[in-house]
């Protein structure tokens, strides 16, 4: 009978560890996930440099940099900021968890924002476009 009882027990065990896995197509078995995976959408930002920067903004790609002059000026809540050290502290740690508005012809853009060890809040960033395609000036803050 205690035979019984352990082979039970050992079968009950190896059945609820099979419940949390799945077989892929190759027959390979794989665990299931419970983390679900969200993508931005930034289907709202009408201006597409800006989309593209925000893009890269989100992912930490340095072609973040590439939207840019050489020197742009910065603000984040009004006060003068060099914009290099500011996004190679943030590049990679901060970027948008959603797009809320949109205003100025797609150039500023209203969201909730992750900002690395500050925490979440809602955002505003205003892009300025120069003549030559490239934003000269970025400003940033919290917005109400």
């Amino acid at each position: 009978m205690k035979i019984v009882y352990v082979i039970t027990l050992l079968m009950l065990g190896v059945s609820f560890t099979a419940c949390g896995q799945n077989k892929n197509r190759s027959g390979k078995t794989t665990q299931q996930s419970t983390k679900k995976e969200t993508t931005m959408d930034f289907s709202k930002i009408t201006n597409d440099k800006v989309k593209q920067a925000i893009e890269a903004l989100d992912a930490g790609d340095r072609s973040w940099y590439a939207f840019f002059t050489a020197n742009p000026e910065m603000t984040d809540d009004g006060n003068t900021v060099d914009f290099k050290s500011f996004f190679e502290k943030a590049l990679g740690n901060e970027k948008f968890l959603t797009i809320d508005k949109v205003e100025n012809e797609g150039k500023h853009v209203y969201g909730n924002f992750k900002a690395g060890q500050w925490g979440t809040f809602k955002v505003f960033f205003k892009f300025h476009l120069n003549a030559d395609g490239k934003f000269d000036r970025l400003d940033i803050g919290q917005s109400h």
